[in-house]
C-alpha cells in the first residue's frame, strides 16, 4: 500500500478524506500531522484541546504528529514548521499528503506548491464534491460533529457548539456554504464509520476572540 500523510483538523471534511482514503484499500495512513498553537495547547484556528485530538487519533487508529507554530505565526513561520515535518516522514519513506479540501483553487494551489517544495505530492480525495450533497452525505453516513468556531462576519455565536445535523443546515443564512468551505465555521468530528468507539465529549462556554467565537470542548467524565 502507499504510505499516506493525512492533513488533519479533526474537522468533517479531513475526516471524510481519511475515510475514502481507508476503504479503498490502496493506502497506509502515515500519520495525522495536525498543527497546533503551541502557547494554546490547541488546534489551531479550530481551538480544540490537543486531549481530545489526541483521543480522536486513538478512537481512528492512526498515529499522529502534532505540528507546533506560536500564536504570532506568520506564514513563514507556518512553512518552515511544515518543511521540518515533512523532512521527517520523507525519510521514512512517505512521499504524498492528503488534503481534504472541496472547492477553493487558490487554497489548493498553496499546497501544491508547499508539497513541491518539499519534494512531496499533494492528493485531494474529495475534491470538487458538491458540499450539499457532501454535506448530507456525512450525515447519512452516521459520522457525527459539532461546530467548534464560527466567523461572527457571517454566522451568529449561537451556532458554535451546535452538531451537523438537518436542523442546522436548515438554519444556516443564505450564501453560508454547508460545509463552511469559506471558513464560515470549523468543526469537530467525534464519532463515524471508522471510529474505533466515539469521543465522548462535552459542550463548554462560547469564547469570542476577535472576529471568532470558539465553543469549547472538554472530554467527557
Amino acid at each position: 500500500m502507499i504510505p499516506v500523510l493525512m492533513s488533519w483538523s479533526g474537522g468533517k471534511d479531513s475526516c471524510v478524506a481519511l475515510h475514502e482514503l481507508q476503504r479503498s484499500g490502496r493506502y497506509e495512513i502515515a500519520a495525522l500531522m495536525t498543527t497546533v498553537t503551541r502557547d494554546y495547547d490547541r488546534i489551531s484556528m479550530h481551538g480544540v484541546r490537543r486531549e481530545l485530538l489526541a483521543r480522536q487519533a486513538e478512537a481512528l487508529g492512526a498515529p499522529l504528529h502534532e505540528v507546533f507554530i506560536p500564536a504570532d505565526a506568520s506564514n513563514e513561520d507556518y512553512e518552515a514548521a511544515m518543511a521540518r515535518a515533512l523532512t521527517v516522514h520523507r525519510a521514512r519513506g512517505v512521499g504524498t499528503v492528503a488534503f481534504g479540501d472541496l472547492f477553493l483553487a487558490d487554497i489548493r494551489a498553496c499546497r501544491d506548491r508547499m508539497m513541491a517544495n518539499n519534494q512531496m505530492s499533494a492528493l485531494y480525495p474529495v475534491w470538487g464534491r458538491d458540499t450539499r450533497a457532501f454535506i448530507g452525505d456525512f450525515i447519512d453516513a452516521g459520522f457525527k460533529a459539532v461546530i467548534v468556531c464560527v466567523d461572527l462576519a457571517v454566522l451568529d455565536a449561537s451556532f458554535a457548539g451546535r452538531a451537523i445535523d438537518a436542523e442546522l443546515l436548515s438554519a444556516l443564512p443564505p450564501g453560508v456554504d454547508p460545509c463552511g468551505e469559506n471558513g464560515e465555521f470549523h468543526t469537530f468530528v467525534f464519532d463515524g464509520p471508522n471510529f474505533t468507539r466515539p469521543v465522548e465529549i462535552s459542550i463548554g462556554e462560547r469564547v469570542t476572540r476577535g472576529s471568532f467565537c470558539f465553543c469549547d470542548l472538554a472530554p467527557a467524565a
